[in-house]
This record gives C-alpha cells, sequence and structure tokens, in this order.
C-alpha cells in the first residue's frame, strides 16, 4: 500500500499528477475532428517531454499480454479502457467518445488519471447523461475518501449515482488501485459492491491518512459485463454499447480527500 508520509513526497506526487492535468489542458486545445489515434498519442509523448516526465504505460506488461505499446490509453466508443494507438485506424469523426488515460512518471513519482470527450457534439442525449455520470460519480465517492470510512463507502456512493440515479451500469472486474513510485500497488477499488463474499476483500479497508488511491468509475450504456477478444489489451462493452471512464489521483489526509489531479474537473465534455 503506498503512502506519502512526508511534505516533500506529497509535493513530489503532487507534480506528476499534475502533468497528467496539464497533458489533459493542452489536448483539450489540440484535439480535433479527422485525427487519428497515433497522432494523439505522439502529442501526449511530446507533451510528457515537454513537462519533463515520461509515460508509465509504454513497455507496461502483465502477464501473458505483449508490452503495452503507447504512451496513453486512448479507447473509442465502446472501447472502455487499454486502447491502444493502433487498435482503432478511422479518424475520429463528430460524436465519436474518447476516453484517454494518462499515465507518467516524473522524479519517481506516478501520475495517473482518465476523462472522457465528445468532438463536436454528443453523439445522443443518453451519451450525455452518461458522461454526467461519471464525472458527478467521481465527485460522490471522492468525497468518501476520508478517515473512519472504508473502501466500500466509496463504491456505495459511486454505485449509488450511476445505477440508480441515471440506470447506467458500472463495469464489473475493472477498478482502481493503490499506486505511489509504482503504477499498480494494493489496494484494489471496485466500483461496485460485492454480491458474494469474499468478492472484493479490499471493501473493508479503512481510509488511512497518507493513502495513494487511484480511483476510476467506468460505465456503459447498456451492460456492466465486459469484452476481451483476446490477450491484447484493448477492453470493450460486452454488448458494444457506449462507455466513459474517469479517474482522479487522492491522497487521503487528516481532514479528508485531496485531489492531486485537481483541475481536470474543470475541462469540457466537448472537444475539436
Amino acid at each position: 500500500m503506498a503512502k506519502c508520509p512526508t511534505a516533500q513526497e506529497v509535493e513530489a506526487a503532487f507534480a506528476a499528477a499534475q502533468c497528467v492535468v496539464e497533458t489533459h489542458r493542452r489536448l483539450v486545445g489540440f484535439l480535433r475532428v479527422g485525427q487519428r489515434l497515433p497522432e494523439i498519442d505522439q502529442f501526449v509523448a511530446t507533451t510528457l517531454a515537454d513537462l519533463g516526465a515520461r509515460s508509465c504505460f509504454l513497455g507496461y506488461r502483465v502477464p501473458k499480454s505483449p508490452a503495452f505499446p503507447s504512451h496513453a490509453c486512448l479507447s473509442v466508443n465502446e472501447c472502455i479502457v487499454h486502447g491502444t494507438a493502433g487498435y482503432y485506424e478511422k479518424p475520429m469523426g463528430v460524436g465519436d467518445v474518447l476516453k484517454i488515460d494518462i499515465g507518467v512518471v516524473k522524479a519517481g513519482w506516478i501520475g495517473d488519471a482518465a476523462w472522457t470527450y465528445a468532438f463536436k457534439e454528443y453523439p445522443s442525449e443518453q451519451a450525455r447523461r452518461l458522461m454526467a455520470s461519471g464525472r458527478e460519480s467521481l465527485r460522490a465517492g471522492v468525497a468518501e475518501l476520508r478517515p473512519g470510512n472504508t473502501l466500500l463507502h466509496w463504491a456505495r456512493a459511486v454505485q449509488a449515482v450511476v445505477e440508480k440515479q441515471y440506470g447506467f451500469h458500472l463495469v464489473r472486474g475493472l477498478g482502481g488501485h493503490g499506486y505511489g513510485r509504482r503504477l499498480h500497488e494494493s489496494p484494489f477499488v471496485s466500483n461496485v459492491v460485492s454480491t458474494y463474499a469474499g468478492e472484493w476483500p479490499d471493501s473493508s479497508r479503512a481510509c488511512e491518512p497518507g493513502m495513494l488511491l487511484a480511483v476510476e468509475p467506468m460505465i456503459a450504456i447498456g451492460t456492466s459485463q465486459i469484452n476481451q477478444p483476446s490477450r491484447e489489451w484493448p477492453i470493450y462493452t460486452a454488448d458494444r454499447s457506449l462507455a466513459v471512464h474517469y479517474e482522479h489521483d487522492v491522497l487521503i489526509t487528516n481532514t479528508g480527500p485531496r485531489v492531486l489531479t485537481e483541475g481536470l474537473d474543470d475541462l469540457p465534455d466537448l472537444v475539436g
């Protein structure tokens, strides 16, 4: 479990998180209809270099999968997460929804956050509501990450917004994680409450001051189930319905959550 016990370490973690935020800000001014994913990925790489950081996704491996080949995860429409720069060949069109997940290493610390954008216009009113559910559930969940609560409080808050208020589906089996000097550390942060004993062992983990968490609702219109056609990276909704992805880096302090990726909430839904 990653912690930031010193003021110097907190500021280093904040600086890494803000590299992610600044990259997203620059992307908002860059993204245009007609661009292809390799062009967007190269912009991320150039921006990170300008900020004195590098991608922590490029070359990342999990068991039985190839090294991740891109600087950012670029996931279009029904692709939920882990889209590569080469998996989708079409140019971005009006109404396409792109999830951009950026992970960086700066001065030995990780920053990791995702946001969702629609090109020019929402593809539908339902899509606009889906994006709103992502932003609102993230805010509601983060507010629960405070001493005295457990990670279960996060999931309950997120699930209440997405499933009860909006009627959409949180993707099961995917979730957030601890981080720090490594991209993925314990605990696992599920976005949904367990349906059987032992499904989410970390649900009772206390929110302790110093904990660093990357929390990330992943939401689909039609299903909570995924489809991963091969051991390659992209993960899709099982019914090919539209999905969104939002992610903040959060430090739990004695007085409550501090969002290290502050500024992401100010980004627009529409680009290009």
